[in-house]
């Protein structure tokens, strides 16, 4: 009988030290502890760290994780989604017309518009591998195709590309509350009573915390990346996510559908988008026709900074999440800080270039890749 107690030469093994050195999420650790100690230093005392300006940013980081989620796990299958801004504006777009100008109850516009948004992900997923056209090409078609629609759309029905009148028309709406309402309420009144957070003192707030509950946008943010990390790393369907962006051909003769995952996860990514348009225009009240610019591309940054690779098969949802925490830390951080806001773009390249040679050089030493 073998001896089953001598180890395994062919087996290399990996300290625990090594381990944690090439996970995807190391980039987004390095710069979310650089960048939290940073303004610690500079911008402690100006209230960004107390109750109201935690929420700040945590709003606007809520907003990025919930597009980030969705770019991650189609960038881990190997493809981009550069029309997610467009859909964003689009969506938004869609509940206001159906709900505001049709007069349809919230709830069916609402529903309507996720499976509109979901049919159109589909479909460019659906081009992409039925023709073999790059995802870059073919999801920037849809970019110009949606932005024109939501252009369009309101200026032929309404004449004019901004539709306000969502949050009376959402009044009472069991749907609408989901993505516009805010939950924890009595939790932090009684916070506010025991003067463990402020209290405005004058006006119609008079006797209210600072912070009078969590909106949805962040509990569908954490939902999200609850429910992309819970896919990603402990389900099949998460293994071949990772096999379809890793090597679409190997994996396909493996047995795995790698055409079915990359349409699935076209479909997720408008989905996401989706919920960023849906609670946006609640918490706005209108939808806009330039509501998403730009959106596409911060997506992908933060999933990079999270250390997921441009080439596919390599990431992680949490590592999106800590991506875009990055950015709303940033984006607020520089106001409280009382630094010209039109940096913050200049310091969001910064962390990227740092973030990406970092994981890049990390990896390649550890790997002994060249």
């Amino acid at each position: 009988m073998a001896d089953t107690s001598q180890t395994d030469e062919r087996v290399k093994e990996i300290s625990a030290f090594r381990k944690a050195m090439i996970r995807p999420e190391l980039g987004g650790i390095v710069g979310t502890v650089a960048v939290f100690t940073l303004f610690a230093l500079f911008a402690f005392d100006s209230g960004m760290f107390q109750a109201q300006g935690v929420m700040n940013w945590s709003i606007v980081s809520a907003q990025f994780m919930i597009i980030a989620v969705g770019a991650c796990l189609l960038m881990i299958a190997g493809e981009f989604d550069l029309s997610v801004g467009s859909m964003i504006g689009f969506a938004g777009m869609m509940i206001a017309v159906f709900g505001v100008v049709l007069a349809w109850p919230m709830w069916i516009a609402i529903i309507m518009t996720f499976v509109i948004c979901c049919t159109l992900g589909a479909l460019n997923g659906w081009i992409v591998v039925r023709t073999g056209l790059p995802s870059f090409i073919v999801t920037l078609a849809f970019l110009f195709i949606l932005r024109g629609f939501t252009i369009y759309i309101p200026q032929t029905i309404e004449r004019k590309t901004i539709i306000g009148g969502i949050r009376d028309a959402a009044e009472g709406d069991w749907l609408g509350a989901i993505f516009g309402g805010k939950i924890g309420q009595p939790v932090f009144q009684w916070l506010g009573d025991a003067g463990i957070i402020g209290v405005f003192e004058r006006g119609s707030r008079a006797g209210q915390p600072v912070v009078d509950g969590i909106p949805m946008l962040i509990v569908w943010a954490i939902l999200l990346i609850i429910f992309g990390h819970v896919v990603l790393t402990k389900t099949r369907f998460g293994n071949w996510i990772f096999a379809a962006g890793g090597d679409a051909e190997a994996a396909r003769n493996s047995g795995v559908p790698v055409n079915k995952v990359k349409i699935l996860m076209f479909v997720f990514t408008a989905f996401c988008a989706t919920v960023f348009a849906t609670c946006q225009v609640m918490e706005f009240g209108s939808a806009g026709a330039d509501r998403g610019l730009l959106k596409e591309f911060e997506a992908i940054i933060a999933v990079v900074i999270g250390g997921a690779l441009l080439t596919g098969g390599y990431g992680s949802v949490l590592g999106a999440a800590l991506g875009a925490l990055i950015f709303g830390v940033v984006q607020q951080g520089l106001f409280f800080a009382g630094v010209e806001s039109s940096l913050f773009r200049v310091f969001l390249g910064v962390i990227l270039l740092a973030a990406v040679i970092l994981n890049t050089y990390i990896r390649r030493i550890i790997t002994g890749e060249r």
